[in-house]
């Protein structure tokens, strides 16, 4: 008896974008019109609409008490950020530039965090004068911080960042637990609250952030609820009373074949038990989650347009203008540890079916620049336009725009 074929599994159904005769729509308007407004090609594109509805879906589910927080360095293009402010409750910077742009946005400076492992001097100096929150990750910048308060005579908002003794299940990328870089370790926690104390800074709050890029409800669950349970305990040791408690993020987004969306609805319901318990625990408290990618990720895309195809022993390459250099997550090069595709499209043939698997690479010469290995396209030829999808966070602020000296692509907010 002859086994009928395993089918492989697909990409997750892409519900933030749609096409009209045969042809993607970003924000309502055709592929096409949206690269002769950008002059060029390649390009990254953000869909205002496909914001919106992300917010929008995050605001339904979780409480009305929990404060959503967009960190910046997902994407800091200045005209996505002012975008964002005017929708979120405010803003978490990780450099002096990302603070830049979140004040010319219009960001109420109260409601933004700064966090980051090597603050330097100039760093601290911009945050206390916009007046942020610090998020402090060690003892000397504790020390240095109130040495710059009094030097100034500007106070600095801090709160701790603690390096929790416990990761983010199932995280593709860990942020706490274990020896880390990021934020101080739990034990250490309770004698930095007491020098915060001596040194007189204005403390806030805490600041936790297990792992990113999580697909698993549960896993968030458990980590915003160990999370919380640890900052309690950590507030018995505080000079002042909590009154922000950020539980960070990990919401992920699915980018390769098998992988499904995030499920909200458990999310939400393990947060509205956290804001319960906070109002009787920590009652100044309020709640905060900080997302990034999940906020931004997939109401982007890349788009770069055929310039050869050539065939090479049998297997068929479509050369692109765009790459590695412009979208290095997308070429495997960003953290993966076994290559896999993102989602791509022929935005302009949305409508034809898939022919014989083809591979998408750029102009560079390296083999590394690849952006659909063996995927089954619709028939393309020089001039259409390649899409690859979940492009909106990490894509072009995280990728090597100088190597081998080409043009660097353009963005635009839809």
């Amino acid at each position: 008896m002859t086994e009928s074929p395993r089918k492989l599994p697909e990409h997750a159904p892409l519900s933030l974008f749609s096409s009209a005769y045969g042809e993607l729509q970003i924000n309502g308007i055709p592929l096409s019109r949206v690269v002769a407004r950008a002059g060029q090609t390649p390009l990254y594109a953000y869909d205002r609409s496909a914001l919106d509805a992300r917010i929008a879906e995050l605001r339904a589910a979780l409480p009305r008490a929990v404060k959503l927080h967009y960190a910046m360095k997902a994407n800091p293009m200045p005209a996505l950020v002012a975008y964002m402010a005017a929708r979120v409750d405010g803003l978490d910077v990780a450099s002096g530039r990302e603070l830049k742009v979140a004040l010319d946005a219009g960001a109420d400076p109260h409601e933004m965090s700064f966090a980051g492992p090597g603050k330097s001097e100039a760093e601290l100096i911009q945050a206390i004068a916009a007046g942020v929150l610090l998020n402090v990750e060690s003892f000397r910048e504790a020390r240095l911080l109130a040495d710059l308060s009094a030097r100034h005579g500007w106070p600095a908002r801090v709160a701790v960042r603690i390096n929790p003794d416990f990761e983010l299940k199932s995280s593709g990328m860990k942020m706490g637990g274990g020896p880390k870089q990021f934020g101080v370790d739990a034990e250490q926690v309770p004698e930095l609250l007491r020098e915060i104390g001596r040194l007189g800074l204005a403390f806030e709050g805490f600041h936790l952030y297990a792992g990113s890029q999580n697909l698993k409800a549960e896993s968030i669950c458990e980590a915003q609820l160990k999370s919380y349970d640890l900052a309690l305990r950590l507030a018995a040791d505080a000079p002042a009373p909590v009154r922000t408690l950020n539980l960070g993020g990990g919401f992920g987004i699915p980018y390769f074949p098998g992988e499904q969306p995030l499920d909200l609805a458990p999310v939400g319901d393990n947060l509205s038990h956290l804001v319960e318990r906070a109002a009787r625990e920590l009652p100044e408290a309020g709640l905060v989650v900080e997302l990034g990618r999940y906020l931004v990720g997939e109401a982007g895309i890349y788009i770069c347009r055929v310039v050869d195809r050539k065939v090479s022993r049998g297997h068929t390459y479509l050369v692109v203008d765009g790459g590695l250099h412009h979208h290095l997550a997308a070429s495997g090069n960003f953290g993966q540890v076994i290559r896999k595709n993102y989602p791509v499209a022929i935005g302009n043939r949305m409508n034809a079916p898939a022919g014989e698997p083809v591979s998408v690479v750029g102009p560079l010469c390296t083999p590394l620049d690849l952006l659909a290995d063996r995927m089954s396209l619709p028939d393309a030829q020089p001039g259409d336009l390649v899409v690859v999808f979940q492009s909106g966070a990490y894509g072009f602020t995280a990728s090597p725009q100088g190597f081998l000296s080409h043009p660097e692509p353009v963005e635009l907010l839809v």
